[in-house]
C-alpha cells in the first residue's frame, strides 16, 4: 500500500472537505475530531497504519455511542461491535 500513498494523499489534499456536523472516528488513532485537516492527514496515514478497531469502538463508548449501524452488506461489524 506504501507506493499508493503519496497518489492517494495528492487527491487527499485537493479535495475540500466541509466541517462535519458530528465527530469523526478514524482508525488510526481512536480518536474524534471535526478538523478537516486533521480528518484528511488521518485518511492518509489510514492507508498504511494499523487499524485500531478496540480501542476506536472503545472511544466511542466512553463518549456515549449506544447504537452502532453497519452499512453494507453482512455483519460482521456489527458481531464485533457487540464483543
Amino acid at each position: 500500500m506504501e507506493p499508493a500513498r503519496e497518489t492517494l494523499a495528492d487527491a487527499i489534499r485537493q479535495t475540500t472537505l466541509n466541517e462535519p456536523s458530528c465527530p469523526i472516528y478514524q482508525n488510526v488513532t481512536a480518536q474524534a475530531t471535526q478538523n478537516t485537516e486533521v480528518i484528511k492527514n488521518n485518511l492518509i496515514a489510514q492507508l498504511t497504519g494499523p487499524v485500531r478497531w478496540t480501542q476506536t469502538i472503545q472511544a466511542m463508548r466512553s463518549d456515549g455511542a449506544t447504537q452502532f449501524i453497519e452499512c453494507g452488506p453482512g455483519k460482521v461489524l456489527q458481531g464485533l461491535v457487540k464483543n
